[in-house]
């Protein structure tokens, strides 16, 4: 019996957000940019690869995971076509990477990063001290990206995510009775306190908290604040975040979220690079950005902790470089394989 699709991927979760790596088994997505191959992987044969993965019977709606491709500034000789440069940042980027879930491909992806991180240091792909920190350069599909990976005796303690350059759009944007602010963290989220709708960033509330999440998303749909400055491709309200204030004082923040994205999906994290765009909303105007710190707990008990490790700008606005450190475990190596008998393919959702 030969089976239609054969998979291997390497499995992690950042804080309770899985992140399924795929490192064989997906056919090659053609393009000079990471950008350009997130177009591309919507090919009917790259796409039922995600589905595969992705969809039940094995993952599930909230299922977040990745293919790796090669880096933008890859030589021409090695990559089957012309150099797109690299997005940012000195150093040749050591992968490439684009983001998937149930509805597609995302932009951005920060407990991704930190996965990948501890990911490339424990499988080799980097040479890594024992003890001591490690960078891992990585090309997604909003730029260039850095996970530095902290070592101690061999053993990953904590993963440190640098994003591209984050800022806020707009604030007190109108949207389901309620104003939300818009900020871009490498893909756009809208967010708001959880109580502006009777909710709380509780499990309890879950349900509430998707319906809200895809109502103003579907609000904000075509909105000018959604619109990339720069590059339509990055357009969209991607996600949309939910907090509770637990105690913040001044420029050093506490809060507890639930980022609902895609159509309903729920990041069980504190959310990479949705807390880089909250990150950015809590530094514009104040009067030293770099003092800006967040304490950023997930739905599941996960934490983050954000500052901002350089002040910059960004198509015409003021910016921040964002710094957020978490940690990921591996949870297993897999093989996936479909049955050409299965009359289910590569399988389906239920929400």
């Amino acid at each position: 019996m030969r089976a239609v699709y054969d998979v291997r991927t390497v499995d992690y979760h950042t804080a309770g957000e899985p992140f399924r790596i795929v490192v064989s088994g997906a056919p090659p997505i053609p393009g000079a940019t990471v950008l350009d191959r997130r177009t591309a992987a919507s090919a009917p044969e790259v796409d039922a690869v995600r589905r595969l993965l992705c969809h039940e019977p094995r993952g599930h709606a909230d299922m977040y995971g990745c293919f790796l491709v090669p880096p933008d500034d890859l030589p021409d000789d090695l990559r089957g076509g012309p150099s797109g440069g690299p997005s940012g940042g000195s150093a040749p980027a050591d992968l490439g990477v684009l983001f998937w879930h149930k509805d597609g491909y995302s932009t951005a992806c920060g407990h991704g990063t930190i996965a990948l991180g501890a990911y490339a240091v424990e499988y080799g792909l980097v040479p890594a001290a024992e003890d001591g920190e490690t960078t891992v350069e990585i090309d997604v599909p909003s730029g260039r990206v850095q996970a530095r990976v902290r070592r101690a005796g061999g053993v990953v303690e904590a993963v440190t995510f640098r994003n591209v350059p984050s800022y806020a759009v707009a604030g007190d944007v109108p949207a389901c009775g309620v104003t939300v602010d818009v900020a871009y963290g490498g893909a756009i989220y809208a967010s708001a306190p959880a109580a502006a709708f009777g909710l709380a960033v509780t499990p309890e509330d879950l349900p509430g908290l998707i319906a809200a999440g895809r109502s103003v998303k579907a609000a904000l749909e075509g909105h000018p604040a959604a619109r990339h400055p720069t590059d339509d491709r990055l357009s969209g309200i991607y996600g949309v975040i939910f907090y509770d204030d637990l105690g913040s004082e001044g420029d050093r923040h506490h809060q507890r979220n639930v980022t609902v994205f895609a159509d309903g999906e729920v990041d069980r994290s504190p959310c990479g690079s949705g807390t880089a765009a909250r990150l950015a909303s809590l530094a514009e105007g104040r009067p030293d950005p770099r003092a800006v710190t967040l304490r950023h707990e997930g739905i599941a008990g996960g934490v983050f902790l954000a500052s901002v490790a350089a002040v910059t700008e960004e198509a015409g606005r003021p910016a921040i470089i964002p710094e957020i450190e978490g940690t990921a475990f591996r949870t297993g190596e897999h093989r996936f394989v479909l049955d050409p008998r299965d009359p289910l393919g590569p399988g389906f959702t239920l929400r």
